[in-house]
């Protein structure tokens, strides 16, 4: 399938000029400033309105409507809504692969998930109950993993190798930067459930509805679109590892990273209440506080490590560093007994998952199987990486901290930091890149 990035006539201007007119073209032009700005800023629009929730919108929202079930109600929801971002981002990516509207491949799924998911933001902002709560997430979740399986797609769709390592770098930045505009958010907004939900909301919707109307997209003609049945709907969630082994170790690295960076966003909030023993008015504050510090270092180790990767051709070395300094970081958040002592370890994890942020996307983008035709597919997979320990993370984690008699934070944490330096070491393998 050929990579269209803008239209039929442009290709075939592309075939007359180069002189192969069954030639496929791979290698997409150098992305214009303008482009890579408003991507980036799309890109952290989705995660500003994906990830303040996650951080502590829900945890706040979950205590006002069940105070005495706090903990079980917040696994639930956030367990359920990580279920479903798993099968929506690679459904969503594959769907996008195949779309053949006249507006291109990845721009619908901009559009539809933007509006689907701020609509979802805003039943959870009224909701309640829990289950409504929990029916709201659920469809933020999925809108929202529309926008973000298309956004991924992009970068092998827009952007050529020489660019991706800087490109990925702004990425992390802008991941990094969205937790903070999202906790400040929370805090400044606490007093109006409705916006502490629907002012992120449209932060994620403006700049992606912006990105669609000056992207040029990529047309795929209805007789180039290959067959969507059940078996080809089973594969958009499966990459074969043994097949494609890089892919399959890169995604095992992010996976296990990001266990630890979910028991991390999931508990700061509770850990900071139950084991700090600060009061449950400042803990939006307080949370604020830890994000800005932790990303000021993601913000640096992201811009210069993404530059770097790309000058030195190396992507593994950073991956490995990141993920390992990550690691010490939860050990030292694991082991504080104090907020200064916390904020430290934040400070650390904030440095290995900015390099980490810069480099991984870029990794995977050049391990893909087929990015030509697969692009959005394979990257839905890779972040079911991103999505599955939001449900995992949840799940086991009331096992670590029944240990000793309950809420043994350190242990949990201290686990967190396990599964990271095993992130770190799953990526040597990896063969195609250096």
């Amino acid at each position: 399938m050929s990579d269209r990035r803008n239209d039929a006539n442009f290709l075939e201007a592309v075939m007359v000029e180069s002189g192969a007119t069954a030639e496929r073209r791979t290698e997409p032009e150098r992305a214009s400033p303008v482009f890579i700005t408003a991507y980036a800023i799309a890109y952290l629009g989705l995660w500003v309105a994906l990830i303040t929730p996650v951080v502590v919108s829900l945890a706040v929202r979950v205590q006002q409507i069940d105070p005495d079930g706090k903990e079980g109600s917040l696994a639930l929801v956030t367990g359920v809504g990580a279920l479903l971002a798993l099968i929506a981002n690679p459904f969503f990516g594959r769907l996008s692969d195949r779309t053949t509207s006249r507006f291109g491949m990845r721009r619908p799924w901009l559009v539809g998930g933007a509006l689907a998911g701020t609509l979802g933001l805003a039943v959870v902002s009224t909701a309640q109950g829990v289950p409504v709560l929990l029916l709201g997430w659920c469809l933020a979740q999925a809108g929202l993993n529309a926008v973000l399986a298309a956004l991924t797609a992009l970068l092998p769709d827009q952007v050529p190798t020489e660019q991706r390592g800087r490109v990925s770098g702004l990425l992390g930045m802008a991941m990094a930067a969205a937790t903070v505009i999202g906790t400040f958010l929370a805090q400044a907004l606490q007093d109006s459930a409705f916006w502490m939900f629907m002012a992120p909301g449209l932060l994620g919707l403006v700049p992606a509805l912006l990105l669609a109307a000056m992207l040029r997209d990529r047309v795929l003609p209805a007789s180039e679109r290959p067959r969507y049945d059940a078996g080809e709907f089973a594969r958009s969630f499966w990459v074969n590892p043994v097949a494609h082994p890089d892919f399959g170790w890169a995604w095992l690295s992010r996976f296990l990273l990001f266990m630890g960076v979910a028991t991390l966003l999931t508990y700061q909030a509770y850990y900071l209440t139950d084991r700090l023993h600060v009061p449950a008015d400042e803990v939006a504050r307080l949370v604020f506080v830890a994000t800005l510090v932790q990303t000021v270092f993601t913000v640096a180790g992201s811009n210069a490590s993404g530059w770097m990767s790309d000058k030195l051709g190396r992507r593994k070395v950073f991956v490995l560093g990141s993920a390992a300094v990550f690691g010490i970081g939860l050990l030292v958040i694991a082991l504080a007994g104090s907020f200064p002592v916390f904020l430290v370890g934040m400070a650390i994890t904030g440095l290995g998952q900015g390099v980490y942020l810069a480099v991984d996307l870029a990794l995977v983008a050049d391990v893909l199987p087929d990015r030509d035709s697969d692009a959005g597919k394979d990257l839905g997979v890779f972040n079911i990486a991103n999505a599955l320990p939001q449900s995992l993370a949840p799940a086991i984690a009331p096992v670590f901290l029944a240990v000793g008699g309950g809420g043994n934070y350190p242990v949990l944490f201290g686990a967190a930091a396990a599964f990271a330096v095993l992130g770190a070491l799953s990526i040597h393998p990896v063969r195609r890149i250096r």
